[in-house]
């Protein structure tokens, strides 16, 4: 099954933007990106979604939380460009037009857009499809740190080029990367002294964790809490 498909299983609605009069969503590198914090920020994070896209409400709360506890800009680019997959999609088709390799030359277009306002430091992080195409951007010096959230496939071949500090945080139950393979992952940058890293997998929780819970849920809410506070801390270790 594919990454999309297994994420379908809880869409997110749409979020109404009167909520959050402080976030702007503005054009940024060719894409319509959900911006938080302070515009003359010199520290940027770029959030990668899941294959829901840039509106789904979550990763837009998540986008403002950051920008409120680091003073850091956020921002949250629509890379598949008004088109996120829903229930009606042919998942293996959306896939095929919305690849990892496309989403890292986007992100790449954002990373160029960022420093000409005056950004020097970049940290990414990225949710399933997010977290695919995060593993590719940290190929690259572009940017200065990077977590991966229960990603899509990824492999050892991906693993193997990343030059940037990267954490992998993983789900107990993920038929898409589980946690055998996201060790086996871990082992592979332990092997490279000059690539800090980090693993954590998460009890009790279930591929998409991070974004697709119930607010009514207290396990599910305090386990997402947990991992983007472990994403905060990673990327702000590493970006200051």
């Amino acid at each position: 099954m594919s990454g999309a498909a297994q994420a379908s299983e809880n869409p997110p609605s749409k979020l109404s933007s009167a909520k959050y009069e402080a976030a702007t969503v503005e054009e940024l590198g060719g894409l319509q990106t959900y911006i938080a914090g302070p515009r003359d920020s010199k520290t940027a994070i770029i959030l990668l979604s899941d294959a829901y896209g840039y509106e789904g409400p979550k990763i837009r709360r998540l986008a403002e939380n950051v920008a409120e506890e680091t003073g850091f800009l956020v921002v949250v680019p629509d890379f598949f460009r008004g088109d996120p997959i829903d229930s009606i999609r042919d998942r293996a088709e959306w896939l095929r037009t919305h690849t990892a390799d496309k989403g890292c030359e986007d992100a790449m277009a954002v990373i160029a857009a960022l420093k000409s306002k005056g950004v020097s430091t970049i940290g990414v992080a990225g949710f399933c499809w997010g977290g695919m195409t995060v593993v590719k951007l940290a190929r690259y010096d572009s940017i200065q740190v990077a977590v991966i959230l229960h990603p899509g496939p990824i492999t050892e071949d991906d693993i193997r080029e990343v030059k940037v500090p990267i954490a992998l945080l993983g789900a107990e139950t993920d038929h898409l990367c589980p946690p055998e393979l996201l060790t086996k992952l871990n082992g592979i940058l332990t092997e490279k002294p000059e690539v800090n890293n980090f693993l954590k997998i998460y009890p009790g929780v279930k591929h998409g964790w991070t974004l697709q819970y119930s607010d009514d849920d207290e396990f599910a809410v305090k386990m997402a809490k947990e991992a983007h506070s472990d994403m905060l801390n990673w990327l702000t270790k590493h970006v200051k």
